[in-house]
């Protein structure tokens, strides 16, 4: 059943999203879309993920017990989840290689009760790897919100038309943006050449003729890393004779190590091209299903604001009664503060407007009910 709009529906509200449609509609338009976004699909959230991942059969019995150790080293924390526990692994290889590239006497690192070597802590995170796409790709989806959304953002604001084409920075693994707009017949590049089977191929970001580029920031379950340490897209069930064909998705603490190879550092220049438009042009970064938890992508958002000249707005949709974290510092910065723009549970925060409601609770931070306010519900 399709949740009550009416709580938008008062005088002030109604002109606050239309205010955001307007400017949606004007501007050259990206997305950052998080892991909520893909909730309304079926698939899980962190917390699930973790829990199915650990329980799953392509986990063997020496990368569980790698996990349960490296969890142990999370007691007491909050909301830790597989990510944190893969960026953790990726520290502890860090480490053994550095150790076995300059012939150390002892290169194994010390895990809880166990000692790993590199070659040990790489098949466990392939193993993680495999499993978390294994979870994601087997879980039956239903994208009708996600092609609601594209019809929303490609046709109701007629962004992505007249060479106004739209980006989207995704951090999910899943393949929901790209399935939605192919079945939308919205044109779009990803990076890739072919098609369910292709290779990496930058320069199809910069064509012209697209109405959509998508960006997996995050990698994706589909994507698989050969012998020449380039991806591939692979078609779900096929084999290859790459003894490197393990599933490539990247941990979002372990970004910084990333960054240095592509196809990351590709993404990363088209983000910050993206992000900082040219003078007489401007950019409007759409937030959605993101709390600020990864730092590197914080701060390549928050360099943008600062290099941009004020021709880049933030409109950030969040679960918090208001904002908090480094969103309130961008707030209380007045050198940029009038860029952004926040749509939270209790109110709405522009620069040092802001228009609170003290009873009811604004959901405009769901996937499904932003999608229906983009289309022109209210």
């Amino acid at each position: 059943m399709s949740e009550d709009l009416s709580v938008f529906s008062s005088p002030e509200l109604k002109n606050i999203v239309q205010d955001m449609r307007d400017l949606m509609s004007q501007s050259r338009l990206a997305f950052l879309l998080g892991a909520g976004c893909s909730k309304i699909a079926g698939l899980p959230l962190m917390p699930d993920l973790t829990e199915k991942v650990f329980g799953h059969k392509k986990i063997c019995r020496e990368t569980q017990n790698l996990l349960s150790n490296v969890q142990k080293l999370f007691s007491g924390a909050t909301r830790a989840t597989i990510e944190d526990y893969m960026s953790e692994i990726v520290d502890f290889l860090s480490i053994a290689e550095r150790r076995t590239l300059r012939g150390a006497d002892h290169s194994k690192v010390s895990i809880g009760d166990q000692e790993r070597e590199a070659n040990e802590l790489q098949i466990a995170l392939n193993d993680i790897k495999t499993a978390i796409s294994a979870v994601i790709g087997d879980q039956e989806v239903d994208i009708a919100t996600h092609q609601q959304f594209v019809r929303a953002i490609h046709g109701s604001l007629q962004a992505g038309k007249s060479g106004r084409g739209v980006d989207y920075f995704v951090l999910n693994y899943d393949t929901l943006i790209e399935d939605a707009l192919g079945l939308e017949q919205v044109v779009y590049c990803d990076g890739f050449n072919g098609s369910a089977t292709g290779w990496w191929e930058p320069n199809t970001f910069r064509t012209n003729e697209k109405m959509a580029r998508v960006f997996k920031i995050h990698g994706s379950i589909d994507w698989c890393l050969m012998k020449d340490s380039l991806p591939r897209r692979i078609r779900s069930g096929i084999r290859t004779e790459s003894g490197m064909n393990h599933v490539l998705i990247y941990p979002a603490a372990t970004k910084y190590q990333e960054t240095q190879r592509d196809p990351f550092a590709q993404m990363l220049h088209f983000m910050r091209q993206s992000l900082c438009p040219s003078e007489g042009s401007e950019m409007v970064l759409a937030i959605c299903g993101y709390s600020f938890g990864d730092s590197h992508i914080d701060s390549e958002i928050e360099n943008a604001l600062y290099q941009s000249e004020g021709r880049l707005t933030i409109a950030a949709f969040i679960g918090t009664n208001e904002p908090e974290g480094r969103l309130l510092k961008w707030l209380e910065d007045d050198s940029i503060s009038s860029q952004i723009r926040v749509y939270a549970n209790k109110g709405f925060f522009h620069g040092n407007k802001k228009y609170e409601r003290d009873t009811d609770v604004l959901e405009w931070w769901k996937f499904e009910i932003l999608t229906r306010l983009l289309g022109g519900e209210q």
